[in-house]
C-alpha cells in the first residue's frame, strides 16, 4: 500500500529540496486535484479528449488505486490492450519503453494513451512502491513527446502517487464543489501540501459542477476568486453514469462546460 511514513514526503525537512525544484520547460504536465466528488476524473478525461481531438499527443494517468477508473471512463471495447499501471509500479526501474508498453490506446483517438489500474485491481496487486520509483514515473512521462494529464486522488496523505504528481507537475488544476464539505476538505488537506513545500504559484483554481441554484459567488468569497467555473451539464452527467466520457458533448446545455474546457486548455497548454 502506498502509505506515508514518518519522516517521508510530508516531513518538513524535505521543504528546501522541493522548493528548489522548478520545471525547466513550459506546462507539459498538469495534475488535476480537488475535493471528493468534484469531477476530477471527468475534467481530466475531457481535457485529454480536447487535446487528442486537436491531434496533440496526450497521456492520461489515472492515479486512483482504490477505485480503478479505467472501467469508469469508457466501454472496455473502446480501448486497445489490457495493460495496467500495476505492471509499471511492479518494476525495479521505470523506462520509457516500459511505460509505452503498458499504455492503453483508444480505438478512435490515435493521439491518446491511458494508464491506470484495471477492473478488480487495487493497491495490493503490486509490491510496495517507494518514492524514488514514483518520481521516476513522472520524469519518464515528462520526457515523452506528449502532454501529460494526471488524474489525482483526493486522499493525498495516503496516496503517494497523487501527492508526488501534484508536487512535480508543471501546473495543478484544483477543482472544488460549491458546498461547505468541499471547503472543509480544502482547508484540511492543503496543509499537507504546504508541509511538502508545494509551490502554490502553479495552482489554477476552478469551481466545478456549478448548478444554477447554487451560490457559487458566495463560495468564491470563501475560496478566493476562481479562475475557471465549470457549469453543470445534464448531458455530461449522463455520460458519467454510462461510463462513456470520451463521447462528444453536443447538446446546448453542455456549451458552457465545453467553453470552459477550451479556456483551461488554452490557458494551461496553449492549445
Amino acid at each position: 500500500m502506498l502509505n506515508f511514513k514518518k519522516g517521508g514526503l510530508f516531513s518538513r525537512k524535505n521543504n528546501s529540496e522541493l522548493q528548489e525544484t522548478e520545471p525547466d520547460k513550459g506546462v507539459q504536465v498538469l495534475a488535476v486535484w480537488g475535493s471528493p466528488g468534484c469531477g476530477k476524473t471527468t475534467v481530466a478525461v475531457k481535457l485529454a479528449k480536447y487535446l487528442a481531438d486537436r491531434k496533440k499527443n496526450v497521456v492520461l494517468l489515472l492515479c486512483d488505486c482504490t477505485t480503478p477508473m479505467l472501467p469508469c471512463i469508457c466501454p472496455p471495447g473502446d480501448l486497445e490492450g489490457n495493460h495496467s499501471l500495476g505492471s509499471i509500479l511492479a518494476a525495479n526501474s521505470i523506462t520509457e519503453s516500459l511505460v509505452k508498453n503498458n499504455c492503453n490506446t483508444h480505438k478512435r483517438m490515435s493521439h491518446l494513451a491511458v494508464i491506470g489500474l484495471q477492473k478488480g485491481e487495487n493497491e495490493n496487486y503490486f509490491p510496495p512502491v517507494d518514492e524514488k520509483l514514483l518520481r521516476e514515473l513522472i520524469e519518464v512521462l515528462r520526457d515523452m513527446d506528449s502532454h501529460i494529464i494526471i488524474d489525482c486522488g483526493s486522499a493525498i496523505y495516503f496516496d503517494e502517487l497523487s501527492t508526488i504528481a501534484i508536487l512535480e507537475a508543471d501546473a495543478v488544476l484544483r477543482l472544488i464543489g460549491c458546498d461547505l464539505k468541499s471547503v472543509s476538505y480544502l482547508s484540511s488537506q492543503q496543509e499537507y501540501l504546504r508541509m511538502a513545500g508545494f509551490d502554490f504559484d502553479k495552482l489554477y483554481k476552478a469551481v466545478s459542477n456549478v448548478k444554477s441554484n447554487e451560490a457559487s459567488q458566495n463560495m468564491e468569497q470563501v475560496l478566493g476568486s476562481a479562475v475557471f467555473t465549470l457549469p453543470h451539464s445534464p448531458e455530461l452527467e449522463a455520460q458519467v453514469l454510462a461510463g462513456n466520457l470520451f463521447a462528444d458533448l453536443s447538446l446546448k446545455d453542455s456549451r458552457g462546460f465545453r467553453k470552459e474546457i477550451q479556456k483551461i486548455s488554452e490557458e494551461v497548454f496553449g492549445v
